[in-house]
């Protein structure tokens, strides 16, 4: 996949934004402020594939004792 020059500005200029006080190197940039950038992004996709995974009955959501969400396939539609 290959990202575009627009989409690495974008994503520097939302930590920045997020972060006003940040410096680093051009490899602090890349290995923590992108990285960081990607992995909120990925997180909300993520949790929206699950949300419809589960709706559609293809996963199973499990609710642990401390809160935390598991899931898992659902055995029963396969």
């Amino acid at each position: 996949m290959k990202i575009s020059k627009d989409n690495i500005r974008s994503e520097i200029m939302s930590y920045l934004t997020e972060h006003p006080e940040a410096r680093d190197t051009l490899d602090g940039i890349v290995q923590w402020w992108l990285l960081e950038c990607r992995i909120i992004h990925q997180t909300a996709v993520v949790k929206e594939a699950l949300a419809d995974l589960v709706s559609q009955g293809l996963i199973i959501k499990h609710t642990k004792d401390d809160s935390q969400i598991l899931y898992s396939l659902n055995r029963s539609e396969h």
